[in-house]
């Protein structure tokens, strides 16, 4: 991490982990760390807004939760057991059960305070 993003608490982007119907119950439903899907559909304007904070989120928690991205094309069955009805949906997990469901875009602001709420982890971790 540069000397800015300390200074300024800037994380620094990061690619979520891809979900598909194969690593769902590894990744997600047995996974010793709670975890954020960020549920995305092909052709969704509103799911392309959701990238940035999702990427945001995947830096800021790295190491504490886990932040998946899950195409609906990639993960039909997933999509179905979970019941999604649209896009984007952000859904939070910890001990392989669904804690919130967010459907729509949120900002980074609310997603954090979501993750603090639901799994007690702070934006920073303790010095």
């Amino acid at each position: 991490m540069g000397i800015l993003s300390k200074l300024f608490g800037i994380s620094p982007s990061k690619p979520p982990l891809h979900i598909d119907d194969a690593n769902f119950e590894a990744e997600v439903l047995r996974s010793g760390l709670p975890v954020i899907i960020d549920v995305w559909g092909p052709n969704c304007a509103p799911c392309k807004q959701l990238e940035p904070v999702i990427q945001s989120l995947a830096g800021t928690y790295d190491g504490r939760v886990k932040v998946c991205e899950m195409g609906t094309h990639f993960a039909p069955r997933a999509a179905g057991m979970l019941r999604i009805s649209g896009t984007p949906t952000v859904l939070y997990f910890d001990k392989g059960k669904e804690k919130e469901r967010v459907i729509g875009v949120r900002g980074s602001l609310y997603h954090e305070q979501t993750v603090e709420e639901i799994f007690g982890i702070p934006k920073k971790p303790d010095a």
